[in-house]
């Protein structure tokens, strides 16, 4: 007679092998080991590997059920592990549903702060900072973030730059320019998990009485930033204008 298929123990084996390969690819990502590109492809493989393993368990767990087993608690270990996979991923996902595909965002479409400093810093392999493509990417962003626009703070610009440059070095940016005379900061943001780096430049200069502010926010690699850099715009504007 032939052995049924266990489910809850192939379903250990599967999140098992998910989560470590969710986490080599990291690892090598984050180490310039491997490119992005095939870093995601990985971790979309062991994303479906985790939501494999997750259905698995619960079949696991409702025969355990059905059978009147008293461990079923045991049965859970799979899915548990397998959610742990795909969760950080369907969040990501979820948090950028809607964002256009785009992935150089600034508060000045006509004029964009221009990066200088940071051009040295990227690799011929990375996103142009030219914004070549798409060719209706003002538009897209405009559709997309029409809430974004240039931020006038009653202050004196000296020291609006001051506490611009106060809040980049806060959120642990890389600073790789400061210039008080031309008001622009030049700066890297690194996420935490996958190591992805995004560059800012902002830029401060005197508006009559005021003090306008501009940011741009640019992804090194990607298509779309899932509308992260918007929302790093968004929340430092914010704070700066406090």
């Amino acid at each position: 007679m032939n052995k049924p298929f266990d489910f809850t123990r192939w379903s250990l084996r599967i999140s098992l092998f998910s989560l470590l390969a969710a986490g080599f690819a990291v690892f090598c990502l984050r180490f310039s080991i491997i490119d992005f590109q095939p870093a995601l492809l990985g971790i979309a493989g062991t994303t479906l590997a985790g939501l494999l393993a997750i259905v698995f368990g619960l079949i696991g767990t409702l025969r355990a059920i059905k059978a009147k087993e008293t461990n079923i608690a045991s049965t859970l270990a799979g899915p548990a592990l397998g959610f742990l996979v795909v969760m950080p991923v369907l969040m990501a996902i979820m948090a950028g549903a809607g964002a256009p595909r785009i992935h150089d965002i600034t508060t000045d479409l006509a004029h964009p702060p221009e990066f200088v400093a940071i051009k040295a810093l990227r690799a011929p392999a990375h996103n142009s900072l030219d914004q070549p493509e798409p060719e209706n990417l003002s538009t897209l962003q405009k559709e997309g973030y029409p809430d974004l626009a240039p931020l006038l703070i009653p202050r004196p610009s000296d020291q609006v730059f001051e506490q611009a440059v106060a809040l980049v070095k806060k959120r642990g940016w890389e600073v790789a320019a400061v210039s008080a005379e031309s008001g622009r900061i030049e700066a890297t943001d690194t996420t935490r998990i996958m190591g992805f780096k995004d560059d800012v430049v902002i830029r401060i200069q005197a508006a009559g009485n005021k003090t306008q502010v501009d940011m741009r926010s640019a992804s090194r690699v990607g298509k779309s930033d899932l509308g992260m850099n918007a929302k790093r715009i968004r929340l430092f504007l914010a704070d700066l204008g406090k």
